[in-house]
């Protein structure tokens, strides 16, 4: 049975309504064969090439054993043919987790052992390094695999008993234990936000998506799959080329990028080493960014030089998938207040609970961000201590289950009733008797002439409160700027000005190395 007929077959239902990746690809792929689904800037899939590599990936493991809601790694490097071999994943009935062949051995031997699989998919030249982290199963080389030809009975088998609550990907996390923790959704959770994310903000097979995120972050989640449901062209952009801004602003221009979901280090780092001056990416029409607090200066840079396009704040952690609020930018935002996350996506609830969990409405009081709706993941797999903890009892519900997600994150309402971020329970730290969000210390700093980005570390062993800059400001300058704008308890023990601020795999700021460089540079003294 071809694949084109296989989702003919389940497409055809009593309510037209999808629920499985598989059957808006299906379509998408039929709909726009010839025409370019993916590109990582040395090579391409068409829609029907990607769909026959995907199947044929499929059918070089789908007999070995029933893979329902079983895990499978991929161990590759953004490309192609890694989103090929998640969308074998699929066919084959299992769940794709891409294993960072990037991350030190000690943290691939963790993840490997909290996910237990039988089978990882990679580059043959990652094959020594897995080896040397312990693994002992089975490893597929995605050439090999790709050889293969099409088990279209074997597919087929797999997609009669599939539902649309089966396990579609799995992306690590930290963890407070120091064991990463992988979030599972599934395919009902994917679709439905999709579904509302594409409806929003008007994504067509017109499109060409720039996507900046790594494919074990879950920012590329909505590039991946806004491509496979609308037919948009998805540009998988080098890493190298964002500590490069002429190359990267070259790169989206000559591939004609039209739309970016990128975390906000990213747009920073473009506006901070003045890639606008170089060149303007002119077709891009819509910028949609989350991760971190968007700081104004940035914001402001990127509106002038893209005067036509949209601008979104998205909010959300991996566990609610990808998103939970959003926010359109207006440009009348007043810059000593923090930018809003704004209203909740369709067929979700986010509502603030205080610390007795009763809901917060009130303008001002700040509470604890917690989601509720279809999509949210389906915990964290192999660990269900953390999922008990973190996917708990709506206790605004007494009557019947409803699982809500509780972020962690603090929010309150504007005197508009718009929802703001305020900060993270844990970027909340008590310092001579108060407690203080380290997000207020960066806002107000930001604010000085010569600043382009704050980023506020406290070391509670220490107890000192250290503030880093990336700018040409002077420290006394911006010290006394600190002393005119906030009381003597939210004044920082140390000013350093950096280069650039580290960022994690997931592009946000690398907080454990900027107190790294305090420690090194106290040393000195």
């Amino acid at each position: 049975m071809c694949a084109y007929a296989m989702s003919s077959a389940i497409a055809r239902k009593e309510e037209n309504r999808l629920e499985h990746v598989l059957e808006y690809f299906e379509q998408t792929a039929a709909r726009c064969g010839g025409r370019t689904a993916v590109d990582d800037g040395e090579r391409c899939y068409s829609w029907g090439e990607l769909l026959d590599t995907a199947q044929r990936i499929a059918s070089s493991f789908v007999e070995r054993r029933d893979w329902r809601n079983q895990p499978v790694g991929i161990v590759m490097d953004k490309s192609i043919d890694a989103i090929a071999a998640f969308l074998g994943c699929m066919y084959a009935g299992a769940f794709y987790v891409l294993v960072n062949p990037e991350y030190p051995n000690v943290r691939i031997e963790k993840i490997l052992d909290t996910l237990g699989a039988d089978l990882l998919i990679m580059d043959a030249k990652y094959k020594d390094k897995i080896r040397e982290c312990g693994y002992r199963g089975t490893l597929l080389d995605i050439e090999e695999a790709k050889r293969g030809e099409v088990r279209g009975e074997a597919l087929a088998a797999v997609r009669r008993g599939a539902t649309d609550t089966d396990l579609l990907y799995g992306i690590f996390t930290s963890g407070s234990t120091g064991t990463p923790k992988c979030v599972v959704a599934n395919h009902r959770a994917v679709c439905d936000f999709i579904g509302q994310f594409v409806g929003l903000f008007g994504f067509t097979e017109q499109d060409i998506i720039g996507n900046q995120a790594p494919l074990d972050f879950d920012v590329s989640v909505k590039d991946l799959y806004t491509a496979f449901f609308t037919g948009a062209t998805l540009v998988l952009i080098p890493k190298h080329m964002f500590s490069m801004p002429p190359s990267l602003l070259d790169f989206l221009c000559e591939k004609h990028v039209t739309s970016l979901t990128w975390a906000v280090s990213a747009l920073c780092i473009v506006t901070t080493l003045r890639g606008f001056e170089y060149r303007i990416p002119n077709e891009v029409r819509r910028v949609l960014f989350s991760g971190e607090v968007m700081p104004y200066k940035h914001l402001a840079a990127w509106r002038e030089a893209l005067p036509d396009a949209v601008f979104v704040n998205l909010y959300g952690p991996t566990e609610i998938i990808c998103n939970c609020t959003y926010y359109r930018v207006t440009g009348k935002e007043p810059e000593d207040m923090p930018l809003p996350i704004g209203g909740a996506f369709p067929n979700r609830r986010v509502f603030l609970l205080d610390e007795n969990g009763n809901e917060v409405r009130e303008a001002g009081k700040p509470g604890e961000i917690c989601a509720a709706g279809t999509s949210l993941a389906s915990g964290y797999y192999n660990n269900p201590e953390a999922t008990e903890k973190g996917f708990t009892q709506n206790p605004l519900n007494p009557y019947y289950p409803e699982r809500i997600y509780r972020t962690g994150d603090i929010g309150s309402y504007n005197e508009a009733g718009v929802l703001c971020f305020s900060g993270r329970k844990d970027f909340q730290v008590k310092r001579m008797g108060h407690r203080i969000e380290l997000e207020e210390i960066q806002l107000t700093l930001e604010k000085a002439d010569g600043v382009e980005r704050v980023c506020a570390v406290y070391g509670e062993q220490e107890g000192k409160l250290v503030a880093f800059y990336v700018g040409a400001a002077d420290k006394k300058e911006l010290r006394r700027a600190a002393r005119e704008q906030m009381p003597g308890f939210m004044i920082p023990d140390m000013i350093m000005q950096v280069e650039q601020m580290p960022l994690t795999k997931n592009g946000k700021i690398d907080r454990a190395a900027l107190w790294s460089r305090y420690k090194e540079e106290k040393k000195k003294r």
